[in-house]
C-alpha cells in the first residue's frame, strides 16, 4: 500500500460524540462484574455510547474472547480458544434482565475448534434470555460454522427473532479480507435459515472502503436478495490498528444514502447505511411485527420490575 494510504485522514463526518452517562457506565460495570464480553468493546464499535446509553441495546460476544480465525479487518484477538463456559448463557440472561434491555444481539468469536461451532451454547443463551427477559427481542450473529448445517438446526430451534450472518465484503475481496470464510458458503447459510424458518428475518452486512466498486456492492445486494435475505446494513470500514487492512477510501454520507436507496429498490425490508453503521446498528428496529408486538406486550411491566432491581444493584 502507498504510504499516504496508511495515514488517510478521517473526514469530519466520522467524528463520534462520546456519551458516557450513568446508563452506559452501569452496563460497562455489569459486563465486568459478570465476566462477559461485548463485541461493542472488543471490535471497538463507534456506536457503543449511543446503543448503551440511549437505545438500551447491546451485543454480547459469547464463547470467550479469542477467535480461531484471523480476519484482516477485525480487532478481536486471535489464538487458542478458551474452555467452554456453560454458565455463560445464564450470566448473559441475568445481565439482560438487570439492565432491562429491549433488544440484544448475541454474537461470538469463531470457534472452529468445536464440532458444532458453539451452536449449543448459542441456543442455550437465547433460551435463558427468553426465560429471564421475555420483553427482550433476540438477534443471533454466528459464524458460518464451516458449513455444518446440522448445527444450524440447533441454532434455529431456539427461535431467534433475527438471524444475522455478515458477508462482510464483495466476492472479489473475500479471500483477502476474511479468514477461512467463503462468500458462497455465507450465502448458502442465509438461504438455509429461510428454509428452516421462513418467517424469521435474515440479515447481512457489508463494509465499504476496502477497494470494492459500486457495481460490486450492488452485486452483493443482488446475491443476498437471491437468497431471500431481508435486511442489509452497509458501513464504512475503519482500520482498527496498523496491522489491519488499510482504508482505501472514505465514502461520503451522500453515497451511503444512494446505496440505501438502491438496496430498498432491490426488495430489502430494511437497510441501514452510513459511515458509522455496523451490523447491529438500530437492530431493535428491525424485528418483524410479531416479535415487536411480543416485546410491547411485556415491556411495560418488565421495565418497571427491572428498574426496581437496578436501583438495588451497586455497580
Amino acid at each position: 500500500m502507498a504510504k499516504e494510504q496508511e495515514h488517510l485522514r478521517k473526514p469530519e463526518w466520522l467524528k463520534i460524540k462520546i456519551n458516557t452517562n450513568k446508563s452506559y457506565n452501569r452496563l460497562k460495570n455489569l459486563m465486568r462484574d459478570k465476566k462477559l464480553n461485548t463485541v461493542c468493546e472488543e471490535a471497538r464499535c463507534p456506536n457503543i455510547h449511543e446503543c448503551w446509553s440511549e437505545r438500551k441495546t447491546a451485543t454480547f460476544m459469547i464463547l470467550g474472547d479469542t477467535c480461531t480465525r484471523g480476519c484482516r479487518f477485525c480487532a478481536v484477538k486471535t489464538g487458542l480458544p478458551n474452555e467452554l463456559d456453560w454458565d455463560e448463557p445464564q450470566r448473559v440472561a441475568e445481565s439482560v434482565q438487570i439492565m432491562g434491555l429491549k433488544h440484544v444481539v448475541v454474537t461470538s468469536v469463531a470457534r472452529d475448534d468445536l464440532k458444532d461451532g458453539g451452536a449449543a451454547v448459542f441456543a442455550e443463551t437465547v433460551r435463558q434470555i427468553r426465560k429471564l427477559a421475555p420483553g427482550c427481542t433476540v438477534e443471533i450473529l454466528p459464524s458460518d460454522m464451516k458449513g455444518d448445517y446440522e448445527s444450524l438446526h440447533t441454532l434455529m430451534d431456539s427461535a431467534p427473532d433475527i438471524f444475522n450472518h455478515n458477508i462482510e465484503t464483495v466476492r472479489r475481496l473475500t479471500k483477502r479480507v476474511r479468514a477461512i470464510a467463503m462468500y458462497d458458503r455465507s450465502l448458502e447459510l442465509l438461504r438455509r435459515v429461510k428454509e428452516i424458518a421462513p418467517n424469521t428475518p435474515t440479515k447481512s452486512s457489508i463494509m465499504v472502503g476496502l477497494g470494492e466498486t459500486k457495481e460490486e456492492v450492488i452485486q452483493v445486494m443482488d446475491d443476498l436478495r437471491a437468497n431471500n435475505v431481508d435486511i442489509m446494513t452497509i458501513g464504512q470500514y475503519l482500520q482498527p490498528t496498523k496491522k489491519h487492512l488499510n482504508v482505501e477510501r472514505y465514502y461520503h454520507p451522500d453515497e451511503f444514502d444512494e446505496l440505501r436507496e438502491i438496496a430498498m429498490t432491490k426488495g430489502f425490508t430494511h437497510c441501514e447505511a452510513g459511515p458509522l453503521v455496523r451490523s447491529s446498528y438500530h437492530a431493535d428496529e428491525q424485528v418483524n411485527k410479531t416479535a415487536a408486538q411480543r416485546r410491547i406486550k411485556y415491556m411495560q411491566g418488565y421495565e418497571e420490575t427491572n428498574n426496581e432491581i437496578l436501583n438495588k444493584v451497586n455497580f
